[in-house]
């Protein structure tokens, strides 16, 4: 118990994991806007609107930066993770996601030809659009100035 406790008085960790808590709750909301039914799987699941990756990263680094401040280590390596992980949503993931589509698309053809399952489907939703990127980055921002507040009101 006392460990929690300890935990839960670091503010830069409890921002950057409640950044990703409302981030993955909004991919759910959002799911369901578009599709009218309830996917948990958006809870859990990569890509999709806001990016999780990013509210996290840039949480973490807003709050370094207020907490360290901007000339401290944890500041700078922050920036530097941030860096990687929006780079790496948008570019690498993303494309991943693009060759799932077309080769579950290929798949079906084959499948369709042949009469017979192949493979099962690769997941398509795995990187990030830019303005999912960006939505994730504001709302890790949001959160990092307001977590102080819900501190201060203990």
């Amino acid at each position: 118990m006392d460990t929690i406790k300890e935990l839960l008085k670091n503010e830069i960790l409890t921002a950057s994991v409640l950044s990703w808590m409302v981030a993955q709750v909004l991919k759910v909301i959002v799911d369901f806007s578009k599709n009218k039914r309830i996917n948990l799987e958006r809870f859990t699941g990569a890509g999709g609107m806001p990016s999780g990756h990013s509210a996290t990263v840039c949480c973490l680094t807003i709050s370094a930066a207020r907490v360290e401040g901007l000339a401290s280590p944890v500041f700078a390596i922050s920036v530097l993770f941030a860096m990687v992980v929006m780079y790496d949503a948008m570019g690498v993931r993303q494309a991943a996601g693009h060759h799932a589509r077309v080769i579950n698309k290929l798949v079906e053809n084959v499948e369709r030809e042949m009469q017979t399952e192949v493979a099962d489907d690769l997941k398509e939703s795995l990187g990030h659009t830019p303005l999912e990127v960006t939505a994730g980055a504001l709302l890790g921002i949001v959160v990092a100035m307001a977590v102080p507040i819900l501190y201060r009101l203990k």
